[in-house]
Formats: C-alpha cells, structure tokens, sequence
C-alpha cells in the first residue's frame, strides 16, 4: 500500500481492487452458503413448535448482540487449527484459521441473524389458509413448503440475502479476529482501511474504500427496499 501517494484519489490501487475483490468473493459464499440452513431456521421459527424453539431463537441473534471480537474468538476456539474442530478439519483438508474460506464464515456467521429475520417475516406473513388448503387437497408438508410457503416467501428471502450480504461486506472485528489481516487473502475492505489508519499518510486510501463501501452497501439496501416495495404492491393487488 506505499503506492498511495501516487495515484489519484480516485484512481484505487492493485491492492484495493484485490481487497474489494476478495470482499466481494467471500460475502457472495457467506451468503450462498448460509442461504440454505436461513431458509431452514426462519422456517422453523416461524411454522414450527418445538422444545427449546426460545433458545434457538436466541442463539441464533446472538451475533447481533455480542462484540463481533468475541464471536471471532469463538470461532478461534471451535475451528482454529488448535480448536476443537479444526485439527479434525485440517486431516480432511479443511482449514478456515488465516483463510479466506475462515473469513466467509465468519462473515455468514455475522450476517445470518440479519437473514433469517427477514425470512421468518416473510412466512409469518403467509396466510395459513393457504397451507390449509394445500394439505386439504392432499399436498404433504413438504410438498405445501415447496409449492406455498417457498415461493409465497421469496422476496423476504431475497431481501435476507441482500441484508446478509451487505453485513457480510462490511464485517471486520470476527473476522480479523478468527483470520487476521493478511492482504490477498483475508484483507477485505474492511481490513484494508484498519490497515491504511494505521500508517502515515494512509488517509487517501481510507477514504477511497469508504467510499466504494458506502457505495456498495448503500446499493444493497436500496434493492432491499425495492424489493420489499414491489412484493407488498404485488400482494396489495393479489388482495
């Protein structure tokens, strides 16, 4: 990052377009893969009744109330080379500690309150008549989430996506905890900035990825917004 005096301040650097890069890589895989287990968990909490359904709840908007260092920390301990599960990981050549895979779940892990939240806001608004009837006519549980509940839900679950994705690009304290700051391959956005504060003359640069991230955030919560908004007029004229 010593090239920063050197360019334009809005011509960005190799090191910033890999930071936004590796930022925008590892919040595409938080969020695919967390998407599946979002839909699962919103489902479940919003439909089903079930034993400790509190404490699941609970545990599942845990990041959003813990500092993100000490959610990082957990992740440490659990999948770190010398965690619980990570020396088992390491032997089937799985590592996440000082990766950016390491970085993506942290990032999923941070960004999943977020969608499932919104999921489950989008099922609970689903007229249960509607799954009534599915079953009536013969449709089992299963098929009526697939065929009712599924796509009766999918601007909620785009809209948790989006917001998930959007957490998942800013993230910065799990993730610099479980995988430190090591450009080109766990350095985000994010990191980049901490790094360019922390050297003289670094302001330039700071700025410069503040403002890609204020721009790509800002984007992701304005296709939220108008997805909600065309999904509540399309059901506002299906009423």
């Amino acid at each position: 990052m010593n090239d920063i005096s050197s360019a334009g301040f809005f011509e960005l650097s190799p090191a910033e377009w890999t930071a936004i890069r590796l930022s925008l890589r590892i919040a595409t895989v938080a969020t695919l893969a967390s998407l599946p287990f979002g839909i699962a968990t919103a489902y479940a909490l919003a439909r089903c009744q079930f034993p400790g359904k509190t404490l699941v709840n609970g545990i599942v908007h845990l990041p959003l109330v813990l500092p993100p260092v000490v959610t990082g920390f957990v992740l440490l301990i659990l999948l770190g080379r010398k965690g619980v599960f990570g020396p088992s990981l390491a032997q089937i050549g799985i590592v996440f500690s000082f990766r950016w895979t390491g970085a993506a779940v942290a990032c999923a892990v941070m960004g999943f309150p977020l969608m499932v939240r919104a999921m489950r806001l989008s099922f609970e608004a689903i007229d249960r008549r509607l799954e009534l009837a599915s079953e009536t006519l013969g449709a089992s549980r299963l098929w009526t989430f697939f065929l009712v509940n599924l796509p009766l839900a999918v601007p909620g679950i785009i809209v948790g996506a989006i917001l998930a994705f959007a957490k998942a690009l800013g993230e910065f304290g799990a993730t610099i905890t479980f995988v430190s700051n090591i450009p080109g391959e766990t350095q985000t956005i994010s990191a980049a900035i901490y790094s360019y504060t922390q050297v003289p003359g670094g302001d330039e640069g700071a700025m410069r990825l503040t403002i890609v991230a204020v721009f790509i955030a800002l984007s992701a919560l304005v296709a939220s917004e108008i997805i909600q908004w065309r999904a509540q007029k399309r059901l506002g004229n299906i009423g």
